[in-house]
């Protein structure tokens, strides 16, 4: 007679619930895009909350200035590298264990409608919006999972969720790193890592729009024209940090936040808010 067995599951060194006993002061993230705009008003907030940050951008004297500022380290390098991401992920795992990886790196460029699309514009919005966020993301799993737990954060945007008129690759973008973080997810279940995904609507920071308009201040100015209190750097800063410091078995998946002047992505008002009698 022969007897089946089942063999128990392996026990992780380091699960969720053992996450409670790791202090903040010796927890460690890496943030992308981190010279300015969100991310840099990420790292501020990490920082603030005793973690120990790394910081990684293309602009030196921006990061510098961050890091001096809040005591991060810093790493100059690009999304789109191999070699610099790479390099990145050494820096980080010699300074302990990586508990998240916060994927905030990314831009949009143009308003084209798709006929009249700049395919240049749509990949090198790819290469650093979507490409860039897998690279980073493959890179630093590795070192997540020798932590025995984390986090794997994907800034999108409400242009991830809905389209709109002008959208153009920027849309295409966000709609697949919503994917990516999605069907990362799936692929991580039944590990000790949360992939959770922050969607800002309308933020208005010193370089976005600017950049979207290759330079052109009056038309990145008109996006916000007479739209009460858009949402700020920090405002979204301030969420990303609240989901990335959840206790480890609370996973917010999808959160999204817009300013109140704007109901949906196309439907914005342009004026003060006011109650109706």
């Amino acid at each position: 007679m022969t007897t089946s067995q089942t063999t128990p599951p392996a026990t992780p060194s380091t699960s969720s619930s053992a996450a409670a006993d790791v202090p903040a002061q010796t927890r460690r993230a890496v943030v992308t895009g981190a010279s300015s705009g969100i991310g840099a008003a990420t790292v501020r907030r990490l920082r603030a909350q005793g973690w120990d940050v790394v910081a990684f951008a293309r602009r030196a004297a921006l990061l510098d200035a961050l890091a001096v500022e809040t005591g991060a380290h810093p790493v100059v390098g690009d999304v789109t590298s191999d070699d610099d991401v790479a390099h990145l992920v050494r820096e980080a795992e010699a300074r302990g264990p990586v508990h998240a990886v916060l994927n905030i790196a990314g831009f949009a460029s143009g308003t084209d409608p798709i006929d009249a699309s700049d395919l240049d514009r749509w990949r090198a919005m790819f290469e650093t919006n979507v490409l860039g966020t897998v690279r980073v993301t493959k890179a630093f799993l590795p070192a997540i999972r020798r932590a025995g737990f984390g986090t794997v954060l994907v800034l999108t945007s409400t242009a991830g969720h809905d389209a709109y008129s002008g959208g153009s690759g920027y849309v295409a973008t966000k709609h697949a790193q919503a994917a990516v973080a999605e069907t990362l997810r799936l692929e991580l279940n039944g590990e000790p890592v949360r992939v959770l995904e922050v969607a800002p609507g309308m933020v208005r920071t010193e370089g976005f729009s600017l950049t979207r308009f290759d330079g052109d201040q009056a038309r990145a100015d008109a996006v916000y024209d007479g739209v009460e209190a858009p949402l700020t750097a920090d405002d979204v800063a301030d969420v990303v940090t609240f989901a990335v410091t959840r206790p480890q078995h609370v996973a917010i998946d999808t959160l999204v936040l817009r300013p109140v002047a704007q109901s949906s992505t196309t439907l914005l008002a342009r004026g003060p808010l006011v109650t109706r009698s």
